[in-house]
């Protein structure tokens, strides 16, 4: 068993991503879209506006019948019908002839513009022009807005608000989106109790189930809590039995080499353990593992090392299975004050972000609010012992 042999962030990635995973598609309701991943480039099967339409209410008219229209001598037209919107023209104009019109409505044959209402006089059955109208004034023409053909959402696209009313205009009532990672949860430990519970001495409630379960699901992923595991073999070897139906399987805690920290022992029993021991600070005892094609992740019970090397270890592979690229994102930030590292072990230290400067969090990774304060953290290279005040680091944002 590959026990605490330590390998460094960049091997422990390449065997992620080497896992035997790869992303489905499935075919969704457009109601059910909104902040799924699109699986193929969208093509607009339809021109929009499908019709020459109007774009103002007023009367549709051939515009050469205007052209020497003036205020010393208008140009005098017979209306000779109207066309709303949602209605099919009925009538042609026909020279010296005009069609009341409403926004949106059809552009009937033989109209080339539309004058707006409120620059011309009507009497009864006729309408008193001052001033000409040029061709497709007031028009909108088909396709103007969207052509027919058109590439409208590129695969990989986060379908928002703005994406899914796209779709709709142009008719989709399906869309083949990437299928959701099921990832399974499972927190560890006899101290660990549920929110809800009474808090007996020696206790402590559940964090890392909560925030692992919403940050995949923030990342698009389909995350299902198995509860608690005690620290004993029979307790956690039947949750990690019961997550296989899963695709993912991530446990928080038991992953160090003491006595109660049973989950390697037990991965190498069901599958194979591929690392056990990656180098960097916190979580250098990180697990991982495959049993029956089925990637498991044992991290570090302290939230931060937890969150943290679930954005470094974790959401790159979920991020791959929903299509996207399988990478850690940095954002560029300055320091806001000197710190120092450990040499000879890569280390990530939480910071918080106001503008562009990182400010350290020096409370140590047990602390819970080490993490609820952070917007991310500072990767500190294995060879610096120090980073200076102002000095430029890489940041890696817990934002999916």
């Amino acid at each position: 068993m590959a026990f605490l042999k330590v390998v460094s962030l960049e091997k422990a990635l390449e065997i992620i991503n080497s896992f035997p995973l790869k992303p489905t598609i499935e075919e969704i309701e457009i109601e059910e879209a909104y902040g799924r991943i699109l699986a193929e480039d969208v093509i607009s099967p339809i021109d929009v506006p499908p019709f020459d339409r109007a774009s103002v209410d007023g009367y549709a008219l051939k515009s050469q019948d205007t052209w020497n229209a003036s205020e010393s001598n208008p140009v005098v037209l017979k209306v000779i019908g109207e066309v709303h919107a949602g209605e099919e023209p009925k009538v042609e104009v026909s020279p010296g002839e005009t069609v009341y019109i409403s926004t949106g409505a059809v552009l009937p044959k033989g109209a080339d513009a539309v004058i707006e209402f409120e620059v011309v006089e009507r009497e009864e059955d006729k309408v008193i022009i001052y001033k000409p109208v040029y061709p497709q004034a007031g028009v909108m023409k088909a396709g103007t807005d969207i052509s027919k053909g058109k590439l409208l959402l590129k695969i990989g696209t986060k379908l928002g608000f703005k994406e899914t009313a796209l779709l709709s205009a142009v008719g989709f009532e399906k869309v083949k989106v990437f299928s959701k990672p099921k990832v399974a949860i499972i927190s560890t430990g006899n101290e660990i109790i549920l929110p809800g519970d009474e808090l007996r001495p020696g206790k402590i409630y559940d964090i890392n189930g909560r925030a692992v379960s919403d940050a995949v699901k923030e990342l698009g992923g389909e995350p299902h809590f198995i509860g608690i595991a005690n620290d004993d073999r029979e307790s956690l070897k039947e949750k990690i039995i019961e997550a296989l139906k899963y695709d993912i399987i991530i446990l928080s805690g038991g992953a160090s080499g003491g006595t109660r920290d049973l989950t390697a022992s037990i991965i190498e029993e069901l599958g194979e353990v591929k690392i056990h021991g990656i180098a960097i600070q916190p979580g250098k005892p990180t697990i991982i593992g495959l049993i029956e094609g089925k990637p498991i992740f044992g991290l570090p019970g302290y939230p931060t090392s937890c969150l943290t090397n679930f954005t470094l270890l974790v959401a790159p592979l979920i991020r791959k299975l929903l299509g996207m690229d399988f990478k850690i994102e940095y954002a560029k930030k300055k320091l806001a004050h000197k710190v120092f590292s450990v040499k000879g072990r890569r280390q990530f230290l939480p910071v918080r972000i106001n503008d562009e400067v990182a400010q350290p969090i020096l409370k140590g990774s047990g602390a819970v609010t080490s993490f609820i304060e952070a917007d991310g953290f500072v990767e500190v290279p294995e060879n610096v012992e120090i980073l200076e005040e102002g000095e430029e680091v890489r940041v890696v944002l817990f934002k999916f």
